[in-house]
């Protein structure tokens, strides 16, 4: 069932094309003076008590905690091994949406594109295309927001053998992340274009600031392009994985992609306080690999998230 009504979803999407509508607010009260409603998007936190906080939280931690916070309305920042590398199990497929965005800008391909899958294709893990029925049509549009939704296997892969993984090499390092990479598809290492980094690192690696950067880029309006970088982000708004950054913030827009491999836990996106706050969290050497929403790992993410949420939340 859940698996016919992601489809039916994403032919509704595809069908009507990129329509987001603006959510209203309701006006205020016509005694009350209109800035006393106004959120402060400058308001500071203090970014001592919540370093420490956050460093708590990690150094309880069994495993090997990185983080990058970045307000974009004061240019407050937080991180910890914010250059170090992690692997980043499926939050490496927000570079590859964004690739695939910038070839549709440069009109080298089209989100209309037709992509048809076949049982070969299919692969195991997350996601719903490899319980379809083949062959199946879809659109490049389907595909990508099942790849950012359900951080869909399959779907990646076929992304990724239309695109491919070195365009994505080029477009993170056209915006100053050379440390970014994706190093084959999903469940499928034995294609690596990067053997000995695949196999320390699995699906891809970066690091905390530069994924936190991507995001900045992404919230600018800077990655692609205003349009498709605000596309962009609608699409990430509807991740179904909230046992993350998103588990203690039901209530707070966020844009983001997580991550599950058996020693790492990833989670990075905006949240919308109304103050764009990107938060990025990578851990690695997870003593507790359970994939479960109560493991170590996306646990310690939903307590840093939930602290980031609280400093600048008015």
């Amino acid at each position: 069932m859940r698996a016919r009504l992601a489809i039916v979803a994403v032919v509704s999407l595809g069908a009507a094309g990129v329509n987001v509508r603006a959510q209203t607010t309701p006006s205020p009260s016509l005694s009350t003076p209109a800035s006393a409603h106004a959120p402060r998007l400058d308001a500071r936190a203090d970014t001592a008590a919540l370093r420490r906080a956050i460093d708590a939280l990690a150094d309880a931690h069994r495993g090997v905690v990185g983080y990058s916070v970045t307000n974009l309305e004061t240019g407050e920042h937080l991180e910890r091994r914010g250059n170090e590398t992690f692997p980043t199990a499926s939050l490496i497929k927000v570079p590859v949406l964004v690739t695939l965005f910038d070839l549709a800008e440069k009109k080298q391909l089209s989100l209309d594109d037709p992509v048809v899958l076949t049982d070969i294709d299919k692969v195991g893990g997350a996601g719903e295309l490899q319980f379809l029925r083949t062959p199946l049509s879809l659109r490049l549009w389907d595909v990508a927001w099942l790849m950012s939704t359900l951080s869909d296997n399959t779907g990646t892969n076929l992304i990724l053998d239309r695109i491919k993984i070195r365009r994505v090499w080029q477009k993170m390092e056209s915006l100053g992340l050379p440390h970014t990479k994706v190093h084959s598809g999903s469940m499928d290492r034995i294609a690596s274009v990067a053997p000995d980094s695949s196999a320390k690192y699995g699906l891809g690696v970066t690091t905390p600031n530069e994924m936190a950067q991507l995001f900045v880029l992404l919230a600018q309006g800077k990655a692609v392009s205003p349009v498709a970088d605000s596309t962009m982000l609608w699409i990430l708004r509807h991740n179904q994985d909230n046992s993350k950054l998103a588990r203690f913030n039901y209530d707070v827009r966020l844009s983001h992609k997580t991550g599950d491999v058996d020693q790492a836990r990833t989670d990075c996106g905006v949240f919308f306080l109304p103050a764009r706050v990107v938060s990025c969290v990578l851990t690695k050497e997870n003593a507790d690999r359970r994939y479960w929403d109560e493991s170590e790992g996306n646990a310690v993410i939903a307590r840093i998230g939930e602290a980031v949420v609280k400093a600048w939340r008015r």
